[in-house]
């Protein structure tokens, strides 16, 4: 198969998602790398390319979106799909998007500068501040009250809109869960940012946690995806999702990333060929009802009623008598 594999500029020196790309070449297939911020890209000869599939690790401004967005609109298969990259990256709407359809999100509240964050409800504190297209643990803040708000100094101000979340009460620890397709691979706890030095081990996946995970899945439509998630008093929240994490540390994590990426490519080819059977079989059907109904593929029948030869002559007769 071939594939074609978008680079951020931010990602260009990670491993992931290049370490996926490697172990599809050593498993015999064509993989090509595509930097958007260095090259430019024909979209006119998309499907003249030839691939399979396009994958995408995002930024949520990064150019590669948009080139997803074009191979999907010629009929490309991608990973993960454009519309749910969109609805986990910006990530006002995945929150609005996720409590709207049931899933367990503290109350969130959308702030398009730090200066605003007076207008918060004293009694929703503690709470936590971060930016709405925030990734990597990056520009996080906990306040314990408005109080705190005179001392508050964001870097980020300016470069972001920003979502104040109320505080989840909890251990102190995260569980980050990594998800291809319908396989919850592992629960990794770490040491919350807000609570210190950062300490990760691996704990066992409860029923609760897995089906929560899937749920998300199937709600946003991804396939490659993590979620971080605390444990409060009433249950598993979750406090943000990620379209392609790193998977750092996962057992076997390139391995199974990559065999995922060939399944969904060849479940998509398999789609494709079957919606083009079952057109094949639709104009094969309306060919033969036309040929019984006694019309030649192609000839359109007259509006009028024709008479064939025998029934004129019996009407010429009726009218002479």
């Amino acid at each position: 198969m071939r594939f074609c594999f978008i680079v951020e500029e931010q990602y260009r020196n990670d491993a992931m998602p290049r370490v996926i790309a490697d172990q599809l070449r050593l498993w015999g297939h064509d993989v090509d790398e595509l930097e958007a911020q260095r090259a430019v890209t024909c979209l006119t000869d998309l499907q003249q390319q030839g691939y399979d599939a396009f994958v995408l690790k995002s930024l949520a401004e990064g150019p590669g979106l948009s080139i997803l967005e074009a191979a999907e609109a010629v009929g490309i298969p991608t990973i993960n799909n454009s519309r749910a990259i969109s609805l986990v990256r910006d990530k006002a709407v995945a929150v609005a998007y996720a409590h709207a359809h049931g899933l367990p999100i503290p109350e969130t509240y959308f702030v398009s500068h730090p200066r605003l964050l007076h207008q918060i409800p004293a009694e929703d504190y503690p709470i936590v501040v971060k930016p709405s297209n925030g990734s990597s643990c990056k520009g996080i803040y906990r306040l314990n009250s408005p109080d705190e708000l005179e001392a508050l100094e964001i870097a980020e101000a300016g470069e972001s809109f920003f979502l104040a979340q109320r505080y989840a009460e909890n251990p102190g620890f995260d569980m980050k869960v990594y998800v291809t397709g319908n396989e919850v691979y592992a629960a990794m706890v770490r040491q919350s940012v807000l609570h210190g030095e950062v300490s990760e081990r691996f704990v066992p996946l409860t029923p609760q946690v897995r089906k929560l995970a899937l749920q998300v899945g199937k709600l946003f439509g991804l396939d490659i995806y993590g979620l971080d998630i605390v444990d409060t008093p009433q249950g598993p929240a979750i406090l943000d999702i990620n379209d392609f994490p790193s998977f750092g540390r996962i057992p076997r994590a390139v391995v199974r990333i990559s065999e995922y990426v060939l399944h969904a490519a060849k479940r998509a080819e398999m789609e494709r060929d079957l919606r083009a059977e079952r057109a094949r079989q639709r104009h094969e059907a309306q060919l033969r009802k036309k040929e019984q109904n006694g019309l030649k593929p192609g000839v359109r029948a007259s509006s009028a009623t024709t008479l064939d030869s025998t029934n004129s002559e019996h009407l010429a007769a009726s009218i002479c008598e």
